[in-house]
């Protein structure tokens, strides 16, 4: 459902700033997989994202979605295959639309546009029953203003946005960091319950550690633009910070020193 295959990127080439932020990714997703990343900053976490996006293009190498090459697409042309969710609670929503004007909107995304009126009744009841999934309260809140509501909140309603078309590939870019601890526990379970429910391929990117091992299927650790690490299945489930940590060290031949990640232990 999902293969990199060879994919390099270097950020300013030949100058003083040159950054090879992938180094000769090779990466493969079945459908239903669920995938952690986790390293330190510079490791190359979001480019993979990124370059996956469409947001910069490759430098060499093939990124194939569903079995169609979209390595030479354009970002928004590439955009109907995936959701996506960033970091800041902010960016996925229109703080100036009410909650069911923003599920409109992600609901007819790469449809036609008519001029045929509004929200319908049958839309509106179908967004209630779509809301009761997050148990925040907000199927009663459909016509509150989406700059209204926490970041949690908001957050939690950005990932229902972003699956609501049920995308071929779901892309998480540490999508908890800003929330407190509560908030991110509970926006986690969410996401893990819609991915779950929905058949979802998911790659989330995370600085913490014990959330990388209790979530999704399979785990990687990335340094200096390659994957080092790659855990899945039963293994994946017995495995300690301690020993991820071990592993790290034996694959990359140096310590891992990201502070945000350890501190999550």
């Amino acid at each position: 459902m999902l293969d990199i295959v060879n994919v390099e990127k270097t950020f300013n080439p030949g100058t003083i700033n040159e950054n090879k932020a992938l180094n000769g990714i090779n990466l493969h997703l079945d459908e239903g997989d669920f995938v952690t990343i986790i390293g330190g900053n510079g490791a190359g976490k979001s480019t993979i994202l990124n370059m996956i996006a469409g947001v910069y293009p490759v430098d060499c190498g093939n990124i194939i979605i569903d079995g169609i090459d979209v390595t030479m697409l354009l970002e928004y042309k590439r955009a109907k295959y995936l959701g996506r969710v960033f970091q800041d609670p902010m960016t996925g929503t229109a703080a100036d639309m009410q909650i069911e004007e923003n599920l409109a909107l992600a609901a007819r995304r790469g449809k036609r546009r008519t001029l045929r009126a509004g929200i319908t009744a049958k839309e509106r009841k179908e967004y209630k029953e779509l809301l009761k999934i997050l148990d925040l309260g907000l199927e009663e809140r459909l016509t509150a203003k989406v700059g209204l509501l926490s970041g949690g909140q908001r957050q939690a309603l950005t990932l229902l946005m972003a699956t609501l078309k049920k995308p071929k590939l779901l892309l998480l870019d540490e999508h908890t960091a800003a929330l407190d601890p509560k908030t991110a526990k509970k926006v986690l379970d969410i996401t893990e319950e819609i991915v779950i429910k929905n058949n979802l391929i998911t790659i989330m990117i995370t600085h913490n550690m014990a959330d990388a091992i209790r979530v999704g299927n399979r785990l990687i650790m990335m340094h200096e633009g390659k994957i080092v690490v790659d855990v899945k299945g039963e293994e994946k489930k017995k495995l300690t910070i301690e020993q991820l940590l071990q592993m790290f060290e034996v694959s990359s031949g140096s310590k891992f020193t990201d502070d945000k990640a350890l501190l999550s232990k």
